[in-house]
């Protein structure tokens, strides 16, 4: 067979998007975040260790907006990466492989990590008045 009669694999754009492709490119992009997270939380503790002056720094930086921002995305991370992560838990017992069932629990799985993203800051902002 020439390389010119070979068929092509079907490219992304070809496909409609689709609750079950979001949620999965989002869960291996909110496991990357909370990997670069979780460095960020051990470069915090470590300043914590070293002393005031070192952990005053690391409090400004949260406290900026851009330190804000990425403090809300790791925690939108966190909360979607744990609610796909039970919507993938009940698929491996082989529960929710209905198209209609699959679809619902994509989209409860991302709202629902919106919710708890605002649920947990709205504490935040509630309790000291900011981060």
């Amino acid at each position: 067979m020439s390389a010119n009669a070979r068929p092509l694999s079907p490219h992304i754009g070809i496909y409609r998007w689709q609750i079950q492709m979001v949620t999965s490119i989002l869960h291996r992009a909110t496991g990357i975040a909370l990997a670069a997270g979780t460095i960020l939380l051990v470069v915090a503790l470590l300043a914590l260790a070293a002393g005031p002056e070192a952990w005053d720094c690391v409090a400004a930086c949260c406290r900026s907006w851009f330190g804000t921002i990425l403090l809300i995305g790791w925690t939108w991370s966190l909360a979607f990466h744990w609610l796909n992560g039970i919507r993938h838990l009940a698929q491996d017992l082989g529960y929710g492989f209905a198209p209609a069932t699959f679809v619902r629990n994509g989209w409860i799985s991302t709202i629902g990590s919106l919710v708890l993203t605002v649920l947990v800051w709205a504490c935040v902002f509630a309790q000291r008045g900011g981060a």
